[in-house]
C-alpha cells in the first residue's frame, strides 16, 4: 500500500460570520477557488494531474448548495476533467474528506487529491436547510421521544455531568484567545494563512482573534441557551455556555494537498506529514459533543501509541467544555492541547474547520520538531473523527 503525505495546506484567514465581516462579501465558492488555486500555485502542481476534490460544507443551500466543491473547481481554472465531491459529517466534514482523500491514496484509487472544506455564516446562516422539527424523521422522534437538543445544550449537559465551573470555562477561553494571539504576533501563522484581498484590502489577521480578553471580562457575558422548558427537563444544568466560551459564527476556507510519497518524490515536492491512522465513532446524540473521547481511544489503539507519545493535539474548540472534558477524560497534558489557540478564538468556519485544524497541526509540528500530531473534531448528532498524522 502506498504511504498517504501532505505535501502542502493552507487557510483563509477568518472572517465574523455576520454582514460586515471581513470575508462577507465574497461568495463561498469564490472563498474556497482562491485557496485552491493558491494551493496549487504555491507548490507548482499542474491541477490536471489531480484525480479528485473532496470538500466538507455543512450548510449545503443557497450559494453553498448544487455541490459546492465542484463549482468551487470550476471557478479556480482547474481542468473540466478534475471532478469534485461536497460532503457533510457536520463540524467534521473536511476532516472526513482529508480522510476519505488520504484512504483513497492508500487503496491506489488516486495518486493526488485535494482535502478542503468551506464555510460562509455570513451568507448561508446556520441551520439554514433545516427542514423543521420533523427533519430527521418519525423513527428518529420515536427513539429519543423526549426530543434532541441543539449543540449549545449539549454543552451545558457536559458542563454539569462533568462539574466544569464557569470560571474554568472562561480562563481555558481565554488561554485560546492568548495563545493565538501570541502565535500570530510571533509570524507563526504566516505560513498557514493566505492573503485574500477584498475590496483592495489584503487580509492577513484572523478577524475572531481578541488579543485582550481575560476570564474576568468573559464571566460578565450571559448565558446563551438558557430555556425554561429545557430548565425543567434538565434540572442539573446551571447554564454557564456564553459568546465567550463558545466559537463564533465564522466565513472560512481551508486546503490540504495529499498525495502518494512515491508521487510526491516523482514530482520533486517535499511531503510535511504523513497519514498514520483514522478513526470515526458515533456517540450519544443528546451528548453530542462526547464523541471525541472514543474517537481518541479507538485511534491510539488502532496506532499502537499512547496519549504520551503525541506532540501536538488538536481538539475543535467548538465549546469549551468539549476540550476539557476530552482532557480530562484521556488524561492529555494541557500544554500540548491546542498550542496555537484553537476554535473559540481562531473561529469555526463549520465545513473549513476539519483541514482548518490540520493545517495549523501540520504547521505546528513543522515549526516545533514535533514528530505526532492528533486532531479531534466533535459532530452534529453524537460522532467523531480523529486523524494521527507524523511528520517527515
Amino acid at each position: 500500500m502506498s504511504s498517504a503525505v501532505i505535501v502542502d495546506a493552507i487557510r483563509t484567514p477568518s472572517g465574523k460570520g455576520k454582514p460586515g465581516g471581513q470575508l462577507s462579501e465574497l461568495h463561498p465558492a469564490e472563498l474556497l477557488s482562491r485557496t485552491l488555486r493558491a494551493l496549487t500555485e504555491r507548490t507548482g502542481l499542474d491541477p490536471a494531474l489531480v484525480d479528485d476534490v473532496i470538500g466538507g460544507c455543512v450548510s449545503q443551500a443557497g450559494e453553498q448548495a448544487l455541490n459546492i466543491t465542484r463549482n468551487a473547481v470550476l471557478g479556480a481554472g482547474f481542468p473540466e476533467a478534475v471532478p469534485a465531491t461536497t460532503i457533510d459529517r457536520q463540524c467534521g466534514s473536511s476532516q472526513q474528506a482529508a480522510h476519505f482523500a488520504a484512504q483513497g491514496v492508500i487503496s491506489g484509487a488516486y495518486d493526488v487529491v485535494i482535502a478542503c472544506g468551506v464555510e460562509s455564516m455570513s451568507r448561508v446562516p446556520m441551520g439554514t436547510p433545516n427542514l423543521g422539527k420533523n427533519a430527521a424523521g418519525p423513527a428518529v422522534a420515536a427513539r429519543y421521544p423526549e426530543g434532541l437538543v441543539n449543540q449549545g445544550v449539549s454543552a451545558e449537559l457536559i458542563s454539569a455531568r462533568w462539574k466544569f465551573g464557569r470560571d474554568e470555562l472562561d480562563e481555558f477561553s481565554a488561554r485560546s484567545h492568548a495563545r493565538a494571539a501570541a502565535t500570530a504576533a510571533s509570524g507563526g501563522f504566516d505560513a498557514e494563512i493566505l492573503p485574500i484581498t477584498v475590496n483592495g484590502a489584503t487580509l492577513t489577521v484572523d478577524e475572531t482573534v481578541r488579543a485582550g480578553t481575560t476570564a474576568e471580562k468573559l464571566g460578565g457575558l450571559k448565558a446563551s441557551f438558557q430555556d425554561e422548558r429545557l430548565a425543567r427537563r434538565f434540572p442539573e444544568i446551571d447554564w454557564k455556555i456564553t459568546p465567550g466560551n463558545s466559537s463564533p459564527l465564522t466565513d472560512g476556507a481551508s486546503a490540504v494537498l495529499i498525495m502518494s510519497e512515491e508521487k510526491a518524490n516523482a514530482l520533486g515536492l517535499r511531503p510535511k506529514a504523513r497519514f498514520h491512522s483514522f478513526a470515526v465513532t458515533g456517540s450519544d446524540p443528546l451528548l453530542m459533543l462526547t464523541g471525541v473521547i472514543p474517537a481518541t481511544q479507538k485511534l491510539l489503539a488502532r496506532a499502537g501509541v499512547s496519549i504520551e507519545d503525541i506532540d501536538a493535539y488538536e481538539v475543535n474548540e467548538a465549546f469549551a467544555p468539549v476540550p476539557l472534558v476530552w482532557q480530562r477524560e484521556i488524561g492529555a497534558d494541557p500544554e500540548k492541547l491546542n498550542p496555537r489557540g484553537g476554535a473559540i478564538a481562531l473561529g469555526h468556519p463549520l465545513g473549513a474547520s476539519g483541514t482548518r485544524l490540520l493545517t495549523t497541526l501540520v504547521n505546528h509540528l513543522e515549526a516545533t520538531g514535533g514528530r505526532y500530531g492528533l486532531q479531534t473534531m466533535c459532530e452534529g448528532g453524537g460522532m467523531a473523527n480523529a486523524t494521527l498524522i507524523e511528520r517527515l
